[in-house]
């Protein structure tokens, strides 16, 4: 029964993908068409000219399409970082932001915010310092979780990653309680944003996201090795602490991208993986792929709801996120209860 789901997966995901990138375009207070969306798109990628007027063809190549295609972006991005880190660590309720790349982000957004506000440079500095700040964090949570030795295997990445986080957390709340003026300003970045400038921010994440893409998948089969053990997979021949460094380095460096662009947006990376795992089993042959492009899909219609359900007012995507987070929750919780 599996297996003929596994068959059809690939093909139903993309299909997924493309309703989810289709409706992104086309909501919208302006109506322009999903044939002449269609064809407006192409016109742009094979430079022909677009049946949209001026206004509708701006509408559409310099606001909708660049976000829609951030939140695929991103969204893809923090699924296959969240598998990543479930097999690496062993641990199903690992997520991307597990070494403490949530906590450098907020802190370097903060510290931005919070000193710079007056600045031209704000809106260059912001995703750079978010950048920053979660790849130090990272980097300091990995160096803590290799000082304890190889014998303490991943369990001490994940304590050195609860570490960093507390203490950078902590951090953060001084700097804002520092600067209470700015508090507004940060929430709203900490909870999930896809406002952009245009293909900037695509340009931003896109090279960061395609070879961490690339590194995660290759390394999909190791990552079904990893799953029986350390010790078993060494006797297999697996240098076990130079896979899990690149799947690390690779997930974090996605994740840092994906939310130096888009802030904090939670349960992404814990709903696609525990869905597809629901669906098509738990080999990360199936997983990995099928988390970027339902996880893409997902953040995509999450955008929509964001952008929609307050209209003209616009929901922070993380608050949809974390809608969604807690009845799957309750919804995997029942299922493993009728499965014991």
């Amino acid at each position: 029964m599996r297996l003929s789901r596994a068959r059809l997966c690939l093909p139903a995901a993309f299909l997924f993908l493309l309703a989810a990138l289709l409706t992104g375009v086309l909501v919208g207070p302006v109506h322009l068409g999903a044939v002449n969306v269609v064809h407006a798109t192409f016109a742009h990628v094979f430079g022909l000219h677009s049946p949209l007027s001026g206004a509708d063809d701006a509408i559409l190549w310099q606001l909708r399409l660049p976000r829609v295609i951030l939140a695929a972006l991103v969204g893809g991005t923090l699924a296959a970082a969240g598998a990543s880190y479930q097999g690496v660590f062993r641990n199903p309720l690992a997520d991307p932001y597990l070494l403490g790349a949530a906590a450098g982000a907020g802190l370097g957004a903060t510290l931005v915010v919070s000193y710079a506000a007056a600045s031209t440079l704000q809106g260059d500095l912001l995703p750079l310092a978010a950048f920053v700040g979660a790849a130090l964090a990272v980097v300091a949570a990995y160096m803590l979780g290799r000082s304890a030795g190889a014998a303490a295997g991943p369990a001490a990445l994940v304590l050195a990653g609860v570490t960093v986080t507390s203490f950078l957390t902590a951090l953060q709340t001084f700097v804002q309680q520092q600067n209470v003026d700015t508090v507004q300003e940060v929430y709203s970045w900490l909870l999930g944003r896809l406002a952009t400038t245009g293909w900037r921010d695509v340009g931003i994440v896109l090279p960061y996201v395609a070879v961490a893409w690339v590194v995660i998948i290759a390394h999909r089969r190791l990552l079904d090795v990893l799953a029986v053990g350390d010790e078993e997979a060494a006797a297999l021949g697996v240098n076990v602490a130079r896979v899990r460094l690149l799947v690390v380095v690779a997930a974090t460096v996605a994740t840092a991208a994906a939310v130096a662009v888009s802030g904090l947006i939670g349960f992404v990376g814990i709903i696609v993986p525990h869905t597809i795992r629901l669906l098509v089993g738990g080999s990360y042959r199936l997983l990995l792929p099928l988390s970027v492009i339902v996880g893409a899909g997902f953040l995509v219609f999450a955008d929509v709801i964001a952008r929609t359900i307050m209209s003209p007012a616009e929901l922070p995507i993380g608050v949809v996120t974390m809608f969604f987070g807690a009845p799957f929750f309750a919804v995997v919780l029942r299922t493993g209860r009728r499965t014991a």
